[in-house]
């Protein structure tokens, strides 16, 4: 532990490599680590006190359809990305509320998967205070705000989901036994 923990240096004449290797390793991460920790913590927390499922209740009621219940995930995906801060709670938690909602409808799993992936994955680095966001940030040295107009996939996908939705673009059944 210690070893991943502490500062390294490693002797180099390449200026890059040198900045790399003293970058500061784990330790320098640990803001990260311990948001995500929280993050877990608190999406475990709202497991257990049943509020997912009250949620995911509330949220369904409010639309009926294949399309609302694509919306239902997708509003669900990028709320979790604000409120808990973690892209895992965004797909892990949304996954398990709306798993059972989309057999019911006869929709294949890939669904599901798929508009996870485009509301829950892609949109985090779009939030500051996400650990996706974050950590971003701190890569690429700009503040989330000025990359957001340049992150034009990240921020049209939830659209381009709801909109094959609405239309049934690639929207596969369950295979009929």
């Amino acid at each position: 532990m210690t070893a991943i923990t502490v500062d390294t240096a490693i002797a180099t004449d390449n200026e890059i490599l040198a900045d790399l290797f003293t970058s500061g390793g784990m330790a320098k991460m640990m803001g990260t680590i311990w948001l995500i920790l929280c993050a877990m913590v608190f999406g475990g927390i709202m497991d257990a006190i049943g509020a997912l499922a009250k949620i995911s209740s509330f949220m369904l009621q409010l639309f009926d359809s294949v399309f609302g219940l694509f919306a239902s995930t997708v509003f669900t995906c990028i709320g979790l990305n604000f409120t808990a801060s973690d892209q895992y709670l965004a797909i892990v938690v949304p996954g398990k509320m709306y798993s059972k909602a989309f057999k019911e409808k006869g929709l294949a799993p890939e669904n599901l998967s798929r508009t996870l992936e485009d509301s829950g994955t892609v949109t985090s680095v779009l939030i500051p205070w996400n650990t996706c966001g974050a950590y971003h940030s701190g890569v690429l040295g700009v503040s989330v705000g000025e990359y957001f107009v340049y992150a034009i996939f990240n921020w049209l996908s939830p659209f381009t989901t709801l909109l094959f939705a609405a239309f049934r673009i690639k929207i596969r059944q369950l295979a009929s036994k």
